[in-house]
């Protein structure tokens, strides 16, 4: 008699969770393929030299922490590797990685990307408008750091919000450069005894535009350099799953407190504007066979200049030109080309009404049907 064996499931998700310990045996413990995005913080390997002081004597907080020190570059390089191969494992093949640092450690990282497999998509400058002096004055100020944005793959198709960071932006295409105050004031998390809670802490306002611009609500959002919780805070707030990856007690505790006083925004509120080219295709076509326009109807076109007759195969013909209600509309305007679902109209009930929005209509009854 066959024995059966029983299949052992994939271990959960600890969604919503900060998980105490090493982010590379963390990860790999975690479900392959179960992650949309990666949004990760690594030590910068700063190789600091004694102390730093301003010109009055006082000392600067600087990074001077023991998980940020490392032996030599190789030393740093093998554990760039490690983490890197561990997060590739657990992304969803059409998920994303951004990875920030400094002139430190950023072009190192960059390298173990592409090494490891994953295929840039782009750079961005993180523009600090509020940067720390160089109190020394023997370099530049140091007002920027870099974040490298990368899919799993060549080819992959990760998700990318352009018309919403458009949005954020004024309607104007969002750039490569963005200008954000690192975190002072009330945002700047105290431990304790009134100190910094985390030297490197980041400004909710740089996770707000990485997570609006490149996840969905929904989506899983790990980071396996939790720190203070700020990948989390904004993830809750904009209607996202985080899980936190941290090994230092202080770092969670002060996570865990601010998360537990976070409050996730309405459902109205998290929906942000979506990509033209994101939407389901409705051909022109299938307004004729659902009844919602008839053959032989007119078409107006929005400048009122224009008609054209519907065919029953779903072109149009008007003058002395038939095609796709995209070809008439240009011929008819002398143009090279034409939006016909924005340019073309019909009439009920004595109002004239863009074609566009019977698309919409369908498109909303997609989006309804059970997966």
């Amino acid at each position: 008699m066959k024995t059966m064996t029983k299949k052992k499931s994939a271990p959960a998700l600890p969604l919503n969770t900060i998980v105490d310990g090493d982010c590379i045996e963390v990860m790999n413990g975690l479900p392959e393929a179960s992650v949309d995005l990666i949004f990760a913080d690594p030590p910068y390997n700063l190789q600091l030299r004694g102390d730093l002081h301003r010109p009055d004597n006082s000392q600067v907080d600087a990074v001077d922490d023991a998980w940020d020190q490392f032996a030599s570059f190789a030393a740093y390089d093998r554990f760039t590797h490690d983490w890197l191969a561990a997060a590739r494992r657990i992304l969803k093949p059409n998920g994303a990685i951004w990875v920030i640092g400094s002139y430190h450690n950023i072009f190192r990282v960059g390298a173990a990307l592409q090494d490891a497999g994953f295929w840039v998509l782009n750079d961005v400058v993180w523009r600090k408008s509020n940067p720390m002096p160089n109190f020394r004055g023997k370099r530049l100020t140091n007002a920027h750091e870099t974040m490298i944005w990368a899919s799993k793959e060549e080819g992959a198709k990760y998700t990318f919000n352009y018309e919403a960071l458009k949005s954020l932006n004024d309607g104007i295409q969002m750039r490569s450069d963005w200008v954000l105050p690192i975190c002072t004031g009330h945002e700047r998390l105290k431990d304790d005894n009134g100190d910094k809670a985390h030297p490197t802490q980041k400004p909710e306002s740089l996770l707000h535009r990485v997570l609006v611009g490149s996840t969905n609500p929904g989506d899983v959002v790990l980071d396996p350099f939790f720190g203070t919780g700020t990948t989390g805070a904004v993830a809750k707030m904009l209607g996202r799953d985080y899980i936190g990856i941290e090994r230092e007690a202080a770092y969670r505790k002060v996570a865990e407190k601010r998360l537990a006083n976070i409050r996730k925004y309405d459902r109205d509120a998290l929906q942000v504007s979506t990509s033209k080219r994101a939407e389901p295709r409705v051909p022109f076509g299938t307004l004729i066979e659902r009844g919602m326009l008839r053959p032989g109807e007119e078409l107006y076109s929005m400048n009122k200049r224009h008609k054209a007759k519907v065919r029953a195969d779903g072109t149009l013909i008007g003058g002395d030109v038939k095609g796709s209600i995209h070809q008439v509309g240009a011929h008819l305007e002398g143009a090279p080309s034409c939006n016909g679902w924005t340019y073309w109209c019909f009439r009920r009930e004595g109002k004239t009404v863009p074609i566009d929005v019977l698309r919409q209509q369908i498109r909303s009854e997609m989006e309804e049907r059970p997966n």
